[in-house]
């Protein structure tokens, strides 16, 4: 295939073999301990996030020393690039120290802010997500897509952890809890994979930085859903870190107007 939005073959090509790097660090350095730390803003990071991330940055910068980079660990590097990768080396390390099988690698490629390129990988359920423009979005090579769903009394919500979300943003999680048919809670990144294949119906997140989110939108929107910030804005690498997605845009629509009455969003939407 050419090229679309900036993302050629050999880019998503690349994207799974970083992907394939981090499982293959992950499985060396877990038999030497976790060499748990906790960071000033009391998220834990381990040995093995380090030496991911590092695995990973040296890739990037050997095969597209022109790129940027963001990553959790390691901080920015040439941002102002049109192509800037974004890394999550181990997205839910908190599960991942308590044994908890949710935890992935999130690995995302941005042309001129946007994220384009995505990648969800979660090694414990050997489930990877590739979303990139132009093609459908895959799980295990294979095409996936969002199930449909006419509202919000028929949805499945998740949400990856409430402790995130300040006191203010809680009311949208709680208004929520009580419009949605059921709801599912923790599943970190694991949660956007399955909403991808058709398994929940609306995800809400806040309190995210942007190697949370940034592969989440090339990899909904590749299976037919829809996801924006909470003003139904499309992410961006500015974006706020407030996170709604949806398989269906009905759903997706009723959930930002619950948002929007609580005076946490505005009336804009993504467009159609």
């Amino acid at each position: 295939m050419g090229h679309a939005a900036g993302i050629e073959d050999h880019h998503i090509a690349f994207a799974g073999q970083l992907a394939d790097a981090a499982r293959r660090v992950l499985q060396r350095e877990i038999t030497h301990g976790l060499n748990v730390e906790v960071k000033p803003d009391r998220s834990f990071v381990t040995r093995i996030d380090r030496a991911i991330e590092a695995e990973l940055r040296t890739m990037i910068a050997a095969r597209y020393p022109d790129h940027g980079i963001i990553g959790e660990e390691d901080g920015d590097q040439n941002t102002g690039a049109s192509h800037v990768w974004v890394l999550d080396p181990i997205d839910g390390t908190a599960p991942f120290i308590v044994g908890i099988p949710v935890y992935g690698t999130l690995i995302a490629l941005a042309v001129d802010g946007v994220p384009r390129l995505g990648v969800i990988d979660v090694p414990p359920v050997d489930a990877r997500w590739l979303g990139a423009p132009g093609r459908a979005t895959t799980l295990n090579g294979q095409p996936v897509r969002c199930r449909s769903c006419d509202g919000l009394a028929q949805a499945l919500m998740t949400n990856s952890n409430q402790d995130y979300m300040s006191t203010a943003e809680l009311p949208a999680l709680n208004a929520l809890r009580q419009t949605t048919a059921n709801r599912v809670y923790g599943g970190a990144c694991l949660n956007y994979g399955r909403l991808a294949e058709g398994r929940s119906d609306l995800a809400l997140d806040a309190g995210q930085k942007v190697f949370d989110f940034a592969p989440f939108r090339p990899v909904i929107e590749g299976a037919g859903g829809v996801i924006s910030d909470w003003a139904g804005q499309p992410l961006t690498l500015n974006s706020d870190g407030r996170i709604l997605a949806a398989g269906d845009r009905r759903c997706h629509d009723a959930a930002l107007d619950v948002i929007e009455a609580l005076g946490l969003g505005r009336s804009a939407r993504v467009p159609a």
